[in-house]
């Protein structure tokens, strides 16, 4: 094989590498968008959300306050203005951000302006945290939510803020298995993470306010 037909061989894998990249950028980005809220312990949506059909990833983190870059003593100290939150990826194909809205209200205490469950304090407050697209929606599922429930629902539909993931300890903490030194005892990840849930009157309090409409209470 000469040296010219071997450049013209190079030439046209390289023209279809570039291709195949361009044509995988917008399928990737028309295939996915993200939903940010705050309902809480973010471990706890997090674990909720993770197992929605169409929800393909979700991210424990912080949204909505003023320090750039925040950490979780930070944020938990009260002054960052940041609310606990999660990043939910998802397929539009698959779920409707309508429908992951639904499910977030339903999955938290909408009433509550002290924060959730055992947790007070700013930083456990419920939001959401919308694109302009995203904004009637929202706004669609929080009167449904509030007539479903006939209760003045106070979580507040925030504009879209730069959302910062949480350090890696804190992302999939429900299902670690790392040893961790716990009021209970050592226990892993995983087992710490129910312990509190249970400890904490999550389930209790959703299925309180819910009913048979709570969609991860135990």
């Amino acid at each position: 094989m000469s040296m010219f037909t071997n450049i013209k061989l190079l030439a046209l894998a390289g023209l279809i590498a570039v291709g195949l990249t361009v044509q995988a950028i917008p399928l990737k980005a028309a295939g996915s968008e993200t939903l940010t809220v705050a309902g809480g312990c973010f471990w706890c949506v997090e674990a909720d959300f993770e197992k929605v059909k169409g929800v393909t990833g979700a991210i424990s983190g912080f949204a909505g306050g003023k320090t750039a870059n925040p950490t979780y003593k930070d944020v938990t100290g009260g002054d960052t203005g940041h609310y606990e939150a999660v990043q939910i990826t998802f397929d539009p194909a698959v779920v409707s951000a309508g429908t992951l809205l639904d499910l977030f209200f339903r999955s938290v205490d909408p009433t509550d302006a002290g924060g959730q469950f055992c947790d007070r304090g700013p930083s456990y407050l419920t939001a959401i945290f919308t694109s302009d697209a995203q904004k009637s929606v929202a706004e669609k599922s929080k009167a449904d939510a509030q007539a479903a429930l006939g209760q003045k629902i106070v979580t507040p539909i925030l504009a879209a803020a730069k959302f910062y993931p949480a350090d890696a300890y804190h992302q999939d903490y429900y299902k670690g298995s790392k040893l961790v030194l716990t009021r209970f005892g050592p226990k892993s990840q995983a087992s710490a993470y129910k312990a509190y849930r249970d400890a904490c009157g999550r389930d209790q309090r959703v299925k309180e306010l819910w009913g048979s409409a709570a969609p991860f209470a135990g």
